[in-house]
């Protein structure tokens, strides 16, 4: 996976130039992860594609920084990213109409959307859902509070929705969403995950995980929601996978916190496939923290490292 930035992260357009905000929405199955790969079709990819064709006329093409490059396979309803534009890019978007050259500048952004979703995502597999003026200071990567995942099973007592196959897990067997949720408990607080991380040369797996819990759904789906500062390489699906294990009773709930203690890989559970995790959220702070939170979060990374969000794998 592509390692790099698409900015450097400042915080800022540079001068008189705009940032804007993109929230983002996509079904991971028809792409290869987030981040642009050569000869495969990625999120970034595709919208930056489009985000080219838009801006074709000129000067270089935005480039798109996001909150958590998730991997092949994993979906998104609130992933969010930033651009930044040159002042002739954002001229050529707020100019007056044509037919009211008198008229006073366009201010929606519905435009833009409309235009990048249709060459971007003409059947519907990725969607801007809102473009904004990001409030200075804001930095999709580096700015965030949080990122906030669901992973959905379908056990042996669920359903099995034909409508849902494409984001939910078909387990085959009962599971016991009050194991899983005991176990689940141990892992929060802020630990070295190690043992739920795929190693990156110079990447911490040190983590804040805020919220992790299962619920079964009126539906019979259970749900798993998981909320940290950021997740390291794989860590959501390993996590998802060793209460998945909790719950088939092949261990106990307190083996999870041996395992994490560990903090080494370990073939006592399998990862979960990418099929049922989503990005549902990305919590930014207000306004007027954005500028200190990601000089903050940027002073604990380098800006070689890994991408703080990633997730899957």
């Amino acid at each position: 996976m592509d390692g790099t930035d698409a900015t450097d992260g400042s915080g800022a357009a540079g001068t008189d130039g705009v940032r804007l905000r993109l929230d983002i929405a996509y079904d991971g199955a028809a792409f290869s992860g987030w981040a642009r790969q050569p000869g495969l079709r990625t999120v970034q990819g595709a919208l930056e594609s489009a985000l080219a064709t838009v801006f074709t006329r000129w000067g270089e093409p935005p480039l798109l920084t996001v909150a958590g490059r998730t991997d092949a396979g994993v979906h998104a309803t609130g992933q969010v990213a930033h651009l930044d534009l040159t002042p002739e890019q954002w001229g050529a978007l707020t100019r007056p109409r044509r037919s009211s050259p008198d008229g006073p500048p366009r201010t929606s952004l519905d435009g833009l959307v409309k235009r990048v979703n249709g060459l971007a995502g003409a059947t519907g597999d990725v969607v801007v859902t809102r473009a904004s003026v990001a409030p200075d200071g804001f930095d999709a990567r580096f700015s965030p509070l949080w990122r906030r995942y669901e992973y959905r099973v379908a056990d042996a007592d669920a359903p099995r929705d034909p409508r849902r196959r494409g984001h939910t897990l078909w387990h085959p067997s009962r599971l016991d969403p009050a194991a899983m949720e005991r176990g689940a408990l141990t892992l929060l607080g802020l630990h070295d995950f190690a043992t739920f991380c795929k190693p990156r040369e110079g990447a911490t797996t040190i983590r804040t995980l805020q919220e992790f819990r299962w619920d079964r759904e009126p539906d019979g789906v259970l749900v798993a929601r998981l909320q940290a500062d950021a997740f390291c390489h794989s860590m959501v699906r390993a996590m998802v996978g060793a209460t998945i294990a909790v719950g088939e009773g092949r261990f106990g709930p307190d083996r999870l916190e041996e395992l994490r203690v560990a903090q080494q890989r370990t073939s006592a559970f399998k990862v979960a496939p990418a099929v049922g995790l989503t990005l549902t959220e990305v919590g930014y702070p207000g306004d007027d923290e954005l500028a200190a939170r990601a000089a903050q979060t940027r002073a604990r990374r380098t800006d070689d490292e890994p991408d703080a969000g990633t997730v899957g794998g």
